[in-house]
């Protein structure tokens, strides 16, 4: 007889119905600002002078700690290189947004201009 807790006696892996597994997404809230500050190197009341400044708007837990996603963290990762490099929070936030619209406009040009195919 065989023991049903055994795992040679489990339904085979082609047998069961797979299921999808969620991932994470980039966009999704799930580091504290504990979590960021150890992975940027940066102290705690940087990331919560980032919101005040909104150069980030972090989600909030339904305890109402603040969740930042991926997307974030690099936008706070590339904001702390620009202050490295002597800018000012606004002025390294005006640097960001420009960056964006840049890339906005580079989308729109290659959808609107199709590249030219070599004769």
């Amino acid at each position: 007889m065989s023991d049903p807790g055994r795992v040679a006696d489990a339904v085979p892996a082609v047998a069961r119905p797979r299921r999808p597994v969620p991932f994470p997404d980039d966009a999704d809230p799930l580091y504290t600002v504990g979590q960021v500050a150890d992975l940027l190197g940066v102290q705690p009341a940087f990331l919560r002078r980032l919101e005040s400044q909104q150069i980030v708007s972090p989600r909030r837990s339904p305890g109402g700690q603040r969740r930042y996603s991926r997307l974030e963290i690099d936008h706070i990762d590339a904001i702390t290189g620009l202050v490295a490099e002597g800018m000012t929070l606004a002025g390294a936030k005006r640097i960001m947004e420009l960056q964006g619209e840049i890339a906005v406009l580079r989308r729109h040009l290659a959808a609107a201009d199709p590249p030219i195919e070599p004769t």
